[in-house]
């Protein structure tokens, strides 16, 4: 029985070379001009379907049509695809064995309000953080936890779709209030939470196949490059055995009735020493190729047991091998220099040790071709846009733009 990923990014792309390389047939259904899994040796078969966050009846029914007739494993490898898949799960299960939890579970992750607020109930060390209803709730709040502090949105993906971020950091009162204006008017909730310092390698990766109450599965990793620095997506990660993220990791999912794969990050507070909680994903996760060059195959066990019942057991993993994704890497190193301290010896590690990264492959070198025409071709883009002043403003500098502009940057 095959398996049919719905995304054809980075981590779909983990998604289709661990199944693939373990001979199971798979199928990509892509909806993103970033796209390159579907470009895989592995992949079977490819289709373009729409974008979930644009027409979601319209995604749902070429889901559907896309399903092969003997049947097949469902793989939402993106937020947007995981929201619409799950809300529509029941009528997708006709088809299809849907590999992601029910609404009323995916709803607790999508909104972040919900995941803290399940998560600080549970014991597990949270960050300071409230969901403000009014402007004057805001700024009373914001006085209380301190600044500088994060504005989050409650949905993420919808918040990174709409300004190309995942968060923004806000410094005083009159910058709050001009953000909060700009989410406000694009009609979307948002969370304010204290800001946990410390650098990226302060941020750690619990990830686990949960069922039944219980971690069967877990591995855990540390993200030591981020991009950009401090608020972005891993760029370089290792694996590690991390004890202090174990039991907030396992009761945190417990919490919010999760079971399947998931990765939830955390980062230690350097002024308690406690890991606190950031995010928990329901969907593959970025760096997801480590843990399967580490012994851990999360897709094939999730394959295994979805569709052959083979519930899986802990599993040992390899310490010490890093994940890259060297064209951000290298993207990020060039244009941070000076403000990150990393040695020459950390920077050059990952690439001289043993280890994966997240696109280059010499079997499979057709998604980093993908991968280099899209970059290539939006630095034009861009390029054009830097020469239109008043075009692609994000949150940053849209405090007082007209209702409904904005700029979705690349992930």
């Amino acid at each position: 029985m095959p398996a049919v990923v719905i995304s054809a990014h980075t981590m779909a792309l983990a998604v289709v070379r661990a199944l693939g390389e373990a001979g199971v047939p798979v199928l990509v259904l892509r909806h993103d001009a970033r796209d390159m899994a579907h470009a895989s040796r592995w992949v079977r078969g490819a289709y373009t379907v729409p974008p979930p966050q644009g027409d979601e009846a319209a995604f749902i029914e070429a889901v559907e049509r896309a399903a092969p007739r003997s049947g097949a494993m469902l793989v939402p490898a993106s937020d947007e695809a995981l929201a619409a898949v799950s809300r529509h799960k029941e009528r997708l299960a006709r088809a299809y064995v849907v590999a992601c939890p029910d609404w009323k579970v995916t709803r607790r992750l999508v909104e972040k309000r919900e995941t803290y607020a399940l998560a600080a109930a549970a014991g597990v060390p949270t960050p300071r953080t409230i969901a403000p209803a009014t402007l004057e709730e805001a700024l009373a709040g914001a006085a209380e936890i301190g600044y500088p502090l994060l504005v989050k949105p409650s949905q993420s993906h919808l918040f990174e779709a709409r300004f190309g971020r995942k968060l923004v950091e806000v410094h005083d009162a009159a910058e709050l209030t001009r953000h909060l204006s700009v989410v406000r008017r694009a009609g979307l909730d948002l969370v304010l939470q204290e800001l946990v310092p410390g650098d990226d390698a302060e941020v750690v990766n619990y990830v686990a196949y949960a069922w039944g109450g219980r971690s069967l599965v877990e591995f855990t990793a540390r993200q030591l490059r981020k991009a950009p620095p401090r608020f972005g997506s891993p760029r370089v990660v290792v694996s590690e055995r991390i004890e202090g993220v174990l039991e907030p990791g396992r009761r945190a999912l417990r919490a919010l009735g999760f079971e399947g794969f998931a990765c939830t990050e955390f980062k230690r507070d350097p002024r308690d020493g406690r890991y606190k909680i950031l995010d928990v994903n329901g969907r593959p996760n970025l760096s997801g190729l480590l843990a399967v060059r580490c012994g851990i195959n999360f897709p094939l066990l999730e394959y295994r047991h979805r569709i052959l019942g083979e519930l899986p057991g802990a599993i040992p993993f390899t310490e010490g091998v890093y994940w890259t994704d060297a064209f951000r890497d290298a993207g990020y190193a060039l244009r941070c220099i000076g403000q990150e301290r990393h040695t020459a010896r950390e920077w050059l590690a990952p690439y001289l040790l043993r280890g994966t990264d997240a696109i280059w492959d010499a079997r499979d070198v057709r998604p980093a071709l993908a991968r280099a025409r899209y970059l290539v071709a939006n630095a034009l883009r861009q390029a054009v846009r830097r020469a239109r002043p008043g075009v692609g403003e994000d949150l940053a500098t849209a405090a007082d733009p007209p209702a409904g502009e904005g700029a979705r940057g690349a992930r």
